[in-house]
């Protein structure tokens, strides 16, 4: 966390010449970060608990159950049955997280090569799919069986795409380099 704290306060002197900036408040921020997994089959009951424990072993924040808004017959889902989990990280909580995920996680990916630039949305948000959750230190490795993945999202309060991409760079997210 004290990396990205750090690094925060040296955020402003970099995007001010690029966006003049005139005041450290107009700098874009963390808002929060949301880590959801799904259970997929929903047979496997297993599956079902481990889900839960490892996403509050990585985050540090006991998971919330998320419920299937409407049945599917096809897929032979009800209604109010859980489907998956997610966890809101907000504050010292993201950021501790974010370090994390950015200094430990990505480089023990499988042929990590950076994040795409596409990653980042229109409002200024950064989503990434992490396959396998034992890149995280926490997990266990010796269940490789019961491998799912997460989705990443961070949410920030940059204008547009652009402005998310500068700011996101500048905390330290390993992009693809453009060309």
């Amino acid at each position: 966390m004290k990396m990205i704290k750090d690094r925060q306060s040296k955020v402003y002197d970099s995007l001010k010449g690029i966006f003049g900036y005139k005041n450290k408040m107009q700098t874009p921020a963390v808002v929060k970060v949301v880590v959801s997994s799904g259970i997929g089959s929903l047979k496997d009951k297993q599956k079902a608990e481990i889900i839960p424990d490892r996403l509050s072993l990585i985050t540090g924040q006991k998971a919330s159950p998320r419920p299937a808004k409407k049945s599917i017959a096809s897929f032979k889902l009800r209604e109010g049955s859980i489907i998956g989990y997610q966890v809101t990280l907000r504050g010292a909580g993201a950021l501790a997280f974010l370090d994390k995920l950015i200094n430990i996680a990505l480089p023990r990916t499988r042929d990590f090569r950076g994040l795409k630039r596409s990653a980042v949305d229109e409002m200024g948000n950064l989503t990434i799919g992490v396959k396998e959750h034992t890149i995280f230190p926490e997990t266990s490795d010796e269940e490789l069986k019961n491998v799912f993945g997460m989705s990443v999202t961070v949410v920030t309060t940059a204008k547009d795409k652009t402005e998310a991409l500068k700011y996101l760079e500048a905390l330290g997210f390993p992009f693809k380099k453009e060309g």
